[in-house]
């Protein structure tokens, strides 16, 4: 260990990682949401066609969801401050694509532009991961919580910028929907050199230096499908991986088309459909600290899980519940968010714990592709799924994907998944 690091404060930095990362992730919400707000109804408008909304949020799902692993990459070879603030660059060209796209009416050049605005959601979930770099590991699960808590402020506020967005587009000439893509450019550049200057010294760099690993620093690591192995030889990392992309399914599988359930009642309003959606976001991030405390006192794997139940109960409810019963709804969606917030924050924990400082990026890029690429497949599956069989269907459909996480959480109990790490 060298002069320099023993200098260093690793409680000091630590404080000052969640505080920088927080921050980043807050107002990283704010171009991500309004870009997501209007994004499928510009993918609308520039191809004509309805269908169309649906390939511009796929094109979203899928660039986060892809994205991770090169972003990922970066990270393990540069630390966190370079890959977070590659990928909001790669962002920052994303929605300048899709504003180059809506003014030449190009359906093709929008799905790229949009597929690299993932880059954003991409980043704002690795961000978790970085403030679990610097943690003690009983402090981990409150660690990764607050980060997911921040996000609450942008998920809330973004797509209230749909409309000044507009406004700022018909300032700056360009067509209608575009202008929240200009707020999002601002916000990610902002975002971006804000990490760069603040995100002092790398968690994940420091981290390795404090444990010993700094000859390491900027070798190539092993590739992510062998990270990927790692964890899953791990019974700490299988329950992890399976629940982190389980509840990311299940969630996306539920929520989807619940805004769709609700129109099939004709007095329905937009405004009690926003508010449904609002509660279920809510549940997502609001509660984050004190599943990132259950996490910590009562362990991951009681965490994963109350995720479970959450997830199944959730299901149940939304499920059961007719087009325009939007108390039922809601308190169904409240619960899908709460279980994702579980399986997320737990399931993130365990995939941490379970690997090498060396392995943790590439594991846990591999994790997030696996994570959006599940999303991604339920997503498009709700609309044929709805289609066939109402939304009990979709409900049922998503709920059987708990049962393979039912599976492995029972075969990898003990004092595997119990047990610490260094």
């Amino acid at each position: 260990m060298t002069a320099e690091t023993r200098a260093v404060d690793p409680v000091a930095v630590q404080r000052r990682t969640l505080g920088v990362l927080s921050g980043s992730v807050a107002l990283s919400g704010l171009g991500i949401t309004v870009g997501i707000t209007v994004g499928g109804l510009l993918a609308r408008d520039v191809a004509g066609t309805e269908t169309a909304a649906g390939l511009g949020q796929t094109a979203g799902v899928l660039g986060a969801a892809v994205l991770a692993v090169p972003l990922a990459r970066v990270s393990d070879r540069a630390g966190r401050r370079a890959g977070l603030a590659a990928g909001y660059a790669v962002a920052v060209l994303g929605a300048l694509l899709t504003i180059v796209a809506a003014v030449a009416s190009s359906l093709p050049l929008l799905l790229v532009g949009l597929f690299a605005f993932g880059a954003a959601t991409a980043c704002g979930l690795q961000a978790r991961y970085a403030a679990a770099d610097l943690a003690v590991p009983e402090q981990r699960g409150r660690a990764l919580s607050l980060v997911v808590w921040a996000t609450t402020v942008g998920s809330v506020l973004g797509p209230n910028l749909a409309g000044p967005g507009e406004a700022l587009g018909d300032v700056l000439g360009l067509p209608p929907l575009t202008g929240a893509f200009a707020i999002s450019v601002a916000v990610f550049a902002a975002v971006a050199l804000g990490l760069l200057a603040l995100l002092r010294p790398d968690p994940l760099l420091l981290a390795r230096r404090l444990r010993g690993a700094g000859a390491d620093v900027g070798r190539p690591r092993r590739a992510t499908t062998d990270a990927v192995r790692a964890v899953w030889a791990d019974p700490r990392g299988r329950l992890g991986i399976t629940a982190v992309v389980v509840s990311h399914a299940v969630m996306v599988g539920v929520m989807v088309m619940a805004p769709v359930h609700m129109g099939h009642a004709g007095g329905t309003t937009l405004r009690v459909i926003g508010l449904v959606i609002s509660v279920h976001v809510a549940g997502m991030y609001l509660f984050s600290p004190l599943v990132g405390l259950l996490a910590d006192r009562a362990g991951s794997r009681t965490t994963v899980a109350v995720a479970a139940a959450l997830l199944l109960a959730a299901a149940a409810l939304a499920g059961t519940a007719a087009p325009d019963a939007a108390l039922q709804l809601g308190t169904g969606l409240l619960l899908l968010g709460l279980g994702w917030s579980c399986g997320l924050i737990a399931g993130s924990t365990l995939v941490t714990e379970s690997v090498s400082d060396e392995q943790r990026p590439a594991a846990q890029g591999g994790t997030d592709l696996l994570m959006g690429l599940g999303a991604a497949v339920a997503g498009v599956a709700g609309g044929p799924l709805l289609a066939l069989g109402g939304y009990g269907l979709v409900a049922t459909v998503s709920a059987a994907l708990v049962v393979p996480l039912l599976v492995v959480w029972a075969r990898t109990g003990g004092a595997g998944v119990a047990q610490r790490p260094r």
